[in-house]
């Protein structure tokens, strides 16, 4: 018996077979961020990595600059995902430590001021976290999939001479750099309205 492509990818286009790559990747994505939200930190060790993360936050936000901040930050990473085949390895690396971070605020905000530091979740952090699974988190990872998917199909194409690629690259950070300015303006307002 022979192995090959399923025949869903076989007989797909190849529009369609870059849809289900980045479907794939968006999927890893996630996978990868899960991982690193399980990396064992104590709560000192979380303490430290939010406290960075607010005083950024907070510095941002005194400047009046929150959203044209958190664009340029994800964009600029999201570019980095573009690199030809390092971008992949990139991608999932910041995909890793966004993990980890998220992770340690959930550490944070779960055991509170409780002695003994039982986990419970206030019903805040809860609309938090949904909304930000529900719009940015969305919006942020579909923008980081096409970057590490078309990192990895560029390469491919490259070394195929396929030069054409790289238009369909450019029109891809575009659609990304949209996708980043409603997600960063939509984290803004989450972050202003005190979710």
């Amino acid at each position: 018996m022979k192995l090959g492509y399923p025949s869903f990818w076989r007989n797909a286009s190849s529009r369609r077979k870059r849809m289900y790559f980045f479907i794939f990747i968006f999927v890893v994505a996630v996978l990868v961020t899960v991982a690193g939200a399980f990396v064992p930190l104590s709560n000192q060790e979380s303490q430290q990595i939010l406290n960075t993360l607010n005083q950024t936050l907070t510095q941002d936000q005194a400047k009046g600059a929150l959203a044209a901040s958190i664009f340029t930050n994800n964009f600029s990473l999201c570019l980095g995902m573009f690199i030809p085949l390092a971008g992949a390895f990139f991608g999932l690396f910041v995909l890793f430590n966004t993990g980890v971070a998220l992770g340690a605020e959930i550490r944070i905000e779960s055991t509170g001021n409780i002695p003994g530091g039982v986990a419970s979740i206030q019903p805040s952090t809860a609309v938090f976290v949904l909304t930000l699974i529900a719009a940015v988190f969305l919006l942020e990872y579909v923008s980081y999939s096409i970057g590490i998917g078309e990192s990895i199909w560029l390469f491919r194409r490259l070394m195929q001479r396929r030069w054409r690629e790289l238009r369909n690259a450019g029109i891809l950070i575009g659609i990304c750099a949209a996708l980043l300015v409603a997600g960063a303006l939509l984290e803004t307002w989450l972050i202003n309205a005190g979710y």
